[in-house]
């Protein structure tokens, strides 16, 4: 867990940054009408998160698995992310992350094998330490989306 909240701290750093540099144009112009906007990926990037944080913590006092799971672009649109403020919505993400980290950081490793279970129409057990790692490869994944190439991963 270590290496991965090692990880999670440098990518935020390094990409609020990064994401930053970008214009309000630039943030908010979507490649096509149905399409996320960079900010509404950021968005989505900061729902994530605090769908996650919410399994690591629920699920750290759970008996059984809890249930959590989310409809992603309903979420980006109830957020209404694309009529934010860039720097806003960039500072959101930058904290849901840290929370993320320091919640992580104080996690017991008795608790890094209990289970979330993530799926809409089935059941999906997830470990605590799988998500952790899994949620910084879908980090990644959406930055490429971003700042293109700017990590060698393929994701689901």
């Amino acid at each position: 867990m270590e290496k991965v909240i090692r990880e999670l701290d440098e990518i935020v750093v390094e990409f609020t940054k990064k994401i930053g540099a970008f214009s309000e144009a630039e943030l908010a112009e979507k490649p096509l009408p149905s399409k996320w906007s960079k900010k509404e990926v950021v968005g989505h990037l900061i729902d994530s998160g605090q769908n996650n944080l919410r399994r690591f913590i629920v699920d750290q006092h759970a008996n059984t698995p809890p249930k959590i799971v989310y409809d992603q672009d309903f979420w980006v649109k109830a957020n209404n992310y694309q009529q934010m403020d860039g720097k806003d919505v960039i500072e959101l993400w930058r904290l849901v992350n840290h929370q993320i980290a320091n919640v992580l950081s104080s996690m017991q490793s008795d608790m890094y094998a209990k289970t979330c279970d993530t799926a809409k129409d089935t059941v999906q057990l997830r470990s605590l330490e799988w998500l952790a790692a899994d949620y910084v490869k879908h980090l990644k994944h959406h930055l490429n989306q971003i700042i293109k190439g700017s990590f060698d991963i393929i994701y689901p």
